[in-house]
């Protein structure tokens, strides 16, 4: 399975649009701070799932602020990140929300900085800025039918290219 992982577009959405068209993925997946971008993305790509969170700017959204799914035979804990203290370095009370989820995954954005490894057994993944930012990143995640797990945090086009 692959799953494009987009955060804080802040309504610069060109890019993800071009990486999506690019990479083709089974899933997107969208970290907040670009509620509005999300439903484009749905109009845009329709036979595409979208999920998403809402972030600390996205106001009056109907997303909700945290999310645990099943993908690819995995629960993934979502979230834009700012009530977990993540832009400070911290990855404790993220880890352990995920944890009380049961989650494998634990997804956020809001720093604007990617990440991805494992910790404390637990895959921790930021796809960085895609497109408030002047290195615009998002992540290609794969699900393998045996448990793989491959990522990669890919540049995307700036939105004004």
């Amino acid at each position: 399975m692959k799953i494009a992982v987009f955060s804080d577009t802040h309504g610069r959405y060109k890019g993800m649009l071009r990486a999506i068209e690019e990479y083709s993925p089974d899933q997107i997946i969208h970290l907040g701070d670009g509620a509005d971008d999300t439903a484009y993305i749905e109009s845009r790509f329709p036979r595409i799932p979208v999920i998403g969170v809402s972030g600390n700017c996205d106001i009056d959204s109907v997303k909700p602020e945290i999310k645990t799914v099943t993908l690819g035979g995995m629960k993934m804990f979502l979230t834009h990140g700012h009530r977990y203290a993540v832009r400070y370095g911290k990855l404790d009370t993220l880890l352990y929300a995920a944890d009380c989820n049961e989650a494998c995954f634990a997804m956020f954005g809001h720093t604007h900085r990617p990440f991805f490894d494992q910790v404390e057994g637990i895959f921790v993944l930021n796809p960085g800025t895609a497109g408030a930012g002047k290195s615009n990143t998002y992540a290609r995640l794969e699900l393998g039918p045996k448990g793989e797990v491959s990522c990669e945090i890919v540049p995307i086009p700036s939105a004004e290219s």
